[in-house]
Formats: structure tokens, sequence, C-alpha cells
């Protein structure tokens, strides 16, 4: 018999390219989202099962959940900008929220549920490579809740019910429903559009991770032994590169020497901090198979077939959709 497996935030930029890959490992997908980002699954939409709602309603998440094998929990307001808006409202998304979901899965016999927490849980740190073990020192609202939940997780995992976080490194590549508010994405379509790229500061470390790489990890942790993740976090991410290192590999991948690198020494964010995968490549084998310049190359492949006609669009930035919203 398949396996259903519900996917919070499945319509967004990393869900839209996670639910093709469960749908062609022969899974049932329900996926539950609020639509401000419509488009990423037109291509598949008739082969899942999509519910447009609030997570933040009991009845929807009860109704989400009927059925369901596993839980790939996505849905957040996500980084610190759009976190920043209403820290109300990122409170009651990201962590309120996440409890009811934990909670009803419970309820709803969920063998397994993984969730998308993010490697800015740690702060800054002064460790040449953070791992797993650290205390946690999350600065924003955002990494906060996120922090919480990972806490909820751990609480809430048992015999019957298996929980898994991953403080993942920032995503960067081409989706469907594409982002270009996180670093590498800025990066590549500042230097396409005006053969310019900026970077403040640039000494600052910013791990990042293919969204290929991350999506698999997702498909790959439904079927992971389940006495190796119980209860467990894990980082994920390529190699730590610093802003000035990222700028580089953007420029060098495109291949175009007209564009330019200005480098101003002043940045608002002056966080650094690097990110160790050992504990998910020693325990499952799991490593990135992709690098920054296959995210490069991916985001160039699709600006030059046309898929990007206006990239100023407030739909490719979360902060400035949600503002135009009203958030």
């Amino acid at each position: 018999m398949q396996k259903r497996v519900l996917v919070t935030g499945g319509a967004g930029y990393v869900g839209s390219v996670l639910v093709p890959k469960l749908i062609s490992k022969g899974y049932e997908v329900r996926v539950l989202d609020w639509m401000m980002f419509p488009g990423g699954l037109d291509s598949i939409k008739e082969k899942i099962d999509l519910i447009e709602g609030d997570i933040r309603n009991i009845e929807t998440l009860r109704k989400s959940l009927e059925g369901v094998d596993y839980v790939i929990h996505l849905a957040a307001i996500s980084n610190d900008p759009c976190s920043e808006l209403d820290h109300r409202l990122t409170t009651q998304v990201n962590l309120d929220a996440t409890r009811d979901l934990i909670k009803i899965s419970k309820e709803h016999n969920v063998e397994r549920f993984v969730y998308a927490s993010s490697s800015s849980v740690y702060g800054i740190k002064e460790e040449e490579l953070v791992t797993e073990d650290l205390p946690l020192e999350p600065l924003t609202i955002y990494s906060k809740t996120k922090a919480e939940s990972e806490e909820l997780l751990k609480e809430a995992n048992d015999q019957e019910f298996t929980t898994v976080s991953i403080r993942s490194a920032t995503v960067c590549g081409y989706s469907p429903r594409q982002r270009l508010d996180v670093i590498i994405n800025i990066l590549t379509d500042r230097a396409i559009r005006l053969r310019e790229i900026i970077v403040n500061g640039g000494d600052q470390k910013r791990p990042n991770i293919h969204i290929d790489d991350i999506t698999d990890l997702y498909v790959d942790l439904l079927t992971a032994p389940k006495e190796l993740i119980s209860a467990q976090v894990f980082n994920y991410g390529t190699i730590n590169h610093t802003v000035n290192e990222l700028a580089d590999i953007v420029k060098n991948s495109l291949g175009d020497p007209s564009i330019e690198i200005i480098r101003k020494p002043s940045t608002k964010d002056s966080r650094s901090y690097s990110i160790s995968s050992e504990k998910i490549k020693n325990l499952l084998g799991f490593t990135p198979k992709k690098t920054i310049r296959d995210a490069v190359l991916d985001l160039k492949r699709a600006y030059d077939v046309g898929k990007f006609l206006d990239t100023l669009n407030p739909v490719y930035k979360n902060v400035a959709k949600m503002k135009e919203e009203g958030y």
C-alpha cells in the first residue's frame, strides 16, 4: 500500500522541488499551503491532494492529517526579514502551529515527522566549525521559534512517532516557485540583470545548500533507519564559503568578465558561521552532491529560457510580497 506524505508549505520554494520527487518515488502526496505564492505546483497539480488553508486552523490540520503516514513540515514565516514584520504572526505560524501539528499528528498515528529547521539557531559562534552539540543561541524571532520547535519534536518522539530535525544551510538554486531573496540567488540575479555584484562586508562565512540536495535529503529521511534518526538533529550544508568567495564563484560560473564585483567594507549583517555536516555523513552516509556553481548555472538556464520575466516582482521576494499582502 502506498504511503501518504503531508508536506506543509509544499507549494513554496523548497516544496515545489520536493513534491515532484516524492511523487516519483511512489508516495501519495498531500500539500497544505496558504498559497500566497501560487504556481509552483502547476505542472503536477493533478497528481497531488492540495489543501489550501491556514496551518493555524485546527480543523484544517485535522483534515490534512487524515490517513497520513509521514509529515514533512516546511511551512513557516521564513527568514529573519519576514519574521520581523509581525512577531505575533511568526510565533503563531512557526511555533504554535507546529505544536498543534505535532499533537494532531500523534493523534492520527503518523509514523514519522521530518522538520525543516535552520542553522540560524546557533546564532554567532566563534568555533571553526559549528556542530550539533554546541549550545543554541538564536538571535531573532525566526531562529528562536525554530529552536523551540526542535525541542517540541524531541519531547514528542517515542516508539510510535519518530521525529528528526534538519538544521539546513541557506537553500539556493532554481525552483518552480522561485525565490530571489537568498544570498546565492540574489548575487546571481544581480550579476545577470545588472552585470554587477555588491558585497557588503565579505569576510563573513555563510553556509549554503543546493535545493536538490536538501530535497533529496527530506525524501531519504522517510526511509532512513528509525534507530539512527529518532529524536535527532542534523546540520546539512556544503562547503562554508565567505561572501567574498561566493561572489567570485557566481561571477566565474557565469563566465562573464564584464561583471563587476563591488566590495563594500561595512555590513548591517555581520553574522558569520561555518556548520559541520559530518554527523549526518558519518551516521547516515548523506553528503551533498551539488555545488554553488551548479545552483548558479541552474538559475542562468532559467533566465535564458525566459522563466523570470521580471525579477523585481515582489513574488520573488518573500518580505516584499508579505508587505504587499498587508503583513
